[in-house]
């Protein structure tokens, strides 16, 4: 068997890395955490929530793997209610409404980075 023992890192595809660190970094609050050359004149840059867990590689488009996509990534709070409208006075493309929080689903509401890639953020639980 495989001794994989956690995720840890999501790949995100992102037209200007230099761009998409701002966004990360400067709206979000996530750390950088790496930013190294990588292969023939490419970098490696990852993000990370400033609580840690899994990072977000922000990594050039590659063939179908374009920026513009459902990433599939949820991020987890403790109010997403705020975030919603701390993201929504900040500019950020966030959804009109939240959904969930009726005990069943856990309150939550997507949002789009610079680059049109869809995350979620999810109450913690």
């Amino acid at each position: 068997m495989p001794r994989i023992t956690h995720v840890g890192r999501v790949m995100v595809p992102v037209a200007d890395q230099d761009a998409a660190i701002a966004f990360y970094t400067r709206t979000l609050g996530f750390s950088l955490v790496a930013d190294a050359p990588f292969g023939a004149g490419d970098r490696w840059v990852e993000v990370a929530p400033p609580g840690g867990g899994t990072a977000l590689a922000l990594v050039p488009p590659q063939g179908g793997y374009q920026p513009g996509r459902m990433t599939g990534v949820a991020l987890e709070s403790p109010d997403p209610r705020a975030d919603h409208a701390e993201m929504a006075a900040n500019g950020v493309d966030v959804d009109a409404e939240l959904m969930g929080g009726d005990g069943t689903v856990p309150l939550l509401f997507f949002f789009r980075d610079n680059n049109k890639n869809q995350l979620m953020v999810v109450q913690q639980q």
